[in-house]
């Protein structure tokens, strides 16, 4: 198996949802809905890929999404964006956890 490779310039977001207090978090809403959501509203402005992760066992976390961009302006313009202002709308649609966003660079 091959895998892609990055540039080492790729610049990613991390976007953690713990599950404090019992958050609720709808992963059918989320795949279906919520990622193709992102993908159309960032992809003009940077975004080169989005994924979410479950884990196995819940603990701490409930999920967490991995969006990676061109670069650091791409991704901050992408999330100014009015068109991020939907992406943002949406998560009360499938948590009421509140997301922890990390800015992470791509090794």
């Amino acid at each position: 198996t091959s895998f892609p490779t990055r540039r080492s310039s790729d610049l990613a977001l991390m976007v953690a949802y713990p599950a404090d207090g019992g958050a609720a978090f709808d992963r059918d809403y989320y795949v279906a809905t919520h990622l193709p959501l992102v993908r159309h509203a960032l992809t003009p402005h940077g975004l080169t890929g989005v994924a979410g992760y479950f884990p196995d066992h819940v603990g701490d976390m409930l999920a967490v999404a991995i969006l990676t961009f061109t670069d650091a302006a791409s991704r901050d313009a992408a999330l100014a964006s009015p068109e991020a202002a939907p992406v943002f709308a949406d998560i009360a649609n499938f948590t009421t956890a509140t997301p922890i966003p990390m800015p992470m660079t791509v090794a």
